[in-house]
């Protein structure tokens, strides 16, 4: 029975065998790809990509004419949203490193398994796909988003629970009550207050400062500013941050490593608005809006005695809590790209070419800084990068020093699962091998290399093991 069709985009195979573009055209068609084109002539390519879109090329090397590797070429700089996969006799490792620079989504040896073929057809379909449903994100607005997006644009997510942040935000935004923005390291608080302060409407700037490390005279200086003579060194008044806010919002960063005594002075500004500058007689008025963050759970601190209760109910009038990335792991492919681009301007460079792999590696990491070590990775990635395609070694690096695919936190960083898990009788060594196969398989969307990453072991071990594959050639 014929399977569905899985892209409306037509897959171009290009070879200078007809044998070969038939077995290979049917047994797409067979794998549910409705339009497959063939063209046993490399020079018609060009010609046939600027009459008809396409989604998916399969490409020989070896061809008379215009060789697969020139047409490579010319395919990445004219179309690069095409994934282009190499289908070729030529087995050179020098000869496949530069196809996948110069942009090739995948590279495989004739004779091609049928299941290999379809899987790696699969696999460019869907990141083409995935880039796809991303920039229209951009143009569209979804049904959950807040009413005024532009107002969160510097936040990019595709998260329902973000769009529910935002949607928070744009409730509270006018109250002049203190908010509080919780969430572990990285997880983008600032970003969060900004768009805050962007949908309160207020005339001010926004003005940041983290408090982490300032002593209490510190605190109340930068805060509040001090009178003329008031401690050695004052030869003039100096005004603090409340009152060059003004009408805007001051952000305090890392509130939840404030001292007992500065939180007693914060204490008295969100009570009834006034302080006094150091050595003044006569209070100030603020006008601006209080916004904190911290990665602490400052409840519990306020439990413990560490952190004023009263300070603490009047900083949570109204409380944000963002999600940790590896609860948000739909935003990834969004953010990996977002990062890649910035990365890429920032260097002066075209963007390289992200393999699906990436993904892969990205799913099976627990992310403990959150996005901005995301960053920071996408950041080495296309730092690393030689050619036309984005480095993985910075994410492999990443994963192999945290711990490989572990989302528990578990300090060791070692895959744990728990007894009651296991049925009463155990399986054997070789039945927990084949079921580990078969998972990291699935994972890897039939992907033999990203698999074996999943297992810790090299793909030629893989390929060992895999004793019960096909071996239908064409």
């Amino acid at each position: 029975m014929r399977t569905k069709a899985l892209n409306p985009l037509p897959i171009l195979l290009v070879d200078d065998e007809s044998q070969i573009l038939h077995s290979a055209s049917l047994v797409l068609r067979g794998a549910g790809h409705a339009e497959v084109l063939t063209l046993d002539d490399s020079r018609a390519v060009l010609p046939l990509l600027a009459e008809r879109p396409v989604g998916v090329i399969v490409l020989d090397l070896t061809m008379p004419h215009l060789s697969g590797l020139a047409l490579l070429a010319s395919i990445a700089a004219e179309y690069p949203e095409i994934a282009v996969i190499v289908m070729t006799a030529t087995n050179d490792l020098p000869t496949a490193v530069e196809c996948m620079r110069n942009g090739a989504s995948d590279y495989l040896l004739k004779p091609v398994e049928r299941d290999c073929l379809v899987a790696a057809v699969r696999r460019a379909v869907e990141a083409r796909l995935l880039r796809a449903e991303l920039l229209s994100l951009k143009d569209c607005l979804l049904a959950n988003q807040p009413h005024q997006p532009g107002r969160f644009e510097e936040i990019v997510t595709q998260s329902s629970a973000m769009f529910a942040i935002f949607r928070y935000i744009e409730a509270v935004a006018a109250s002049p009550q203190p908010v509080l923005i919780s969430g572990e390291t990285g997880t983008g608080k600032e970003l969060i207050a900004r768009a805050l302060h962007r949908q309160s409407g207020r005339s001010g700037e926004l003005v940041a400062v983290n408090v982490a490390g300032l002593d209490d005279n510190l605190f109340a200086d930068t805060l509040f500013g001090h009178a003329k003579g008031s401690f050695t060194g004052a030869e003039r008044a100096r005004d603090g941050l409340i009152a060059n806010t003004g009408d805007g919002t001051l952000f305090l960063d890392e509130i939840g490593d404030l001292s007992i005594a500065s939180q007693v002075k914060l204490l008295r500004v969100l009570q009834d608005g006034s302080y006094y500058p150091i050595g003044a007689d006569r209070p100030r008025q603020s006008r601006a809006r209080i916004v904190v963050a911290t990665h602490c759970d400052v409840k519990r601190q306020a439990e413990q005695g560490g952190f004023r209760k009263d300070l603490y109910f009047r900083l949570r009038t109204h409380h944000i809590q963002l999600p940790p990335l590896r609860e948000r792991r739909e935003d990834l492919p969004q953010l990996a790209l977002h990062f890649v681009e910035k990365a890429a301007a920032s260097l002066g460079r075209p963007a390289p070419n992200v393999p699906p792999a990436l993904f892969q590696w990205l799913e099976n990491y627990r992310f403990p800084g959150n996005i901005r070590e995301l960053e920071g990775l996408m950041f080495d990635a296309v730092a690393r990068s030689q050619g036309s395609v984005l480095s993985l070694q910075s994410v492999k690096d990443a994963i192999a020093d945290e711990g490989f695919g572990n989302r528990s936190g578990d300090a060791a960083g070692e895959f744990a699962a728990p007894a009651a898990e296991f049925p009463e009788r155990l399986p054997t060594l070789k039945e927990a091998e084949e079921a580990l196969i078969g998972e990291a398989l699935r994972r890897a969307q039939g992907n033999q290399g990203v698999a074996a990453g999943l297992l810790g072991i090299s793909r030629q071990a893989l390929n060992k093991r895999l004793t019960r594959r096909d071996a239908d050639g064409f």
